[in-house]
């Protein structure tokens, strides 16, 4: 991956995205008024765009770029707002002061939706395995602005951690978290908005393993939840209770410990 401005930029704009481009141990390409279709054309990779408002990564090959939006986070907590039930939450059984670490961060949604429920006196943690991805996300938790001051805080409270899921959850200690949550890309892939179909261009395809879920185990206090396609063998493979919802295309499995 390589690093460039936005079309019309300026000294700032250039001096940051030079200063991303050192951070990611990546190239910084001036833009020279080139499209960002012309440079790849010449460097064959992904690009990484660093604009006034926000970042956006384009895959090699793609017109349309990827980058952070909060997603369905945004009507969920309204719905929380409104003492509507979440299923996640539900599952996940949390509540303010509660911690969870979440294996599969991706855009983040869900990890914003716990965040906003565990408050200031929780902790919500999100692995990503992808450097670019991680560094996108981290940096559009920090810096979106979604009109709410609640939310806002929400998503800056979300530690970001870089890495292989497994490799992390190696290193923590036993009953360090209260959840531990699981969201692989499904086998059956439910595209369910232009943000999860890009995203699916840059995500890390680990996989869940009996190694993990015996760590995840390990680590947590409560439980541990997956999310996964209603047809998902994953459930029976790993030992998950599914709570079934009607009409719904995924299910939530858990593991509530002893």
């Amino acid at each position: 991956m390589f690093v460039t401005t936005a079309g019309r930029t300026d000294e700032h704009m250039t001096a940051q995205a030079k200063l991303i481009a050192l951070e990611l141990k990546t190239e910084f390409i001036p833009r020279k008024k080139r499209s960002v279709s012309k440079i790849q054309e010449l460097v064959k990779d992904d690009c990484l765009v660093v604009g006034k408002e926000r970042l956006e990564l384009f895959p090699l090959g793609e017109s349309e770029p990827f980058f952070f939006h909060p997603n369905s986070a945004m009507f969920r907590i309204k719905r929380l707002m409104k003492l509507e039930r979440d299923p996640l939450i539900d599952a996940a059984q949390l509540r303010k002061g509660k911690s969870f670490l979440d294996c599969s961060l991706g855009l983040g949604s869900d990890s914003v939706v716990a965040s906003f429920v565990v408050s200031d006196e929780g902790a919500v943690t999100g692995i990503e395995a992808r450097k670019e991805l991680s560094y996108l996300v981290k940096a559009g938790l920090r810096t979106w602005d979604s009109g709410n001051e609640l939310i806002n805080r929400a998503m800056k409270n979300i530690e970001v951690i870089e890495g292989y899921s497994l490799d992390i959850l190696k290193e923590l200690p036993d009953s360090s978290v209260d959840c531990v949550y699981f969201d692989p890309m499904f086998d059956e892939s439910i595209l369910e908005s232009d943000g999860i179909r890009s995203l699916t261009k840059f995500a890390v395809y680990e996989g869940l393993s009996h190694e993990m879920v015996a760590h995840a185990k390990r680590i947590s206090r409560e439980r541990v939840v997956l999310k996964d396609h209603f047809r998902s063998r994953r459930f029976e493979e790993f030992g998950f209770s599914v709570i079934v919802r009607k009409s719904a295309k995924f299910h939530f499995g858990v593991i509530e410990k002893e």
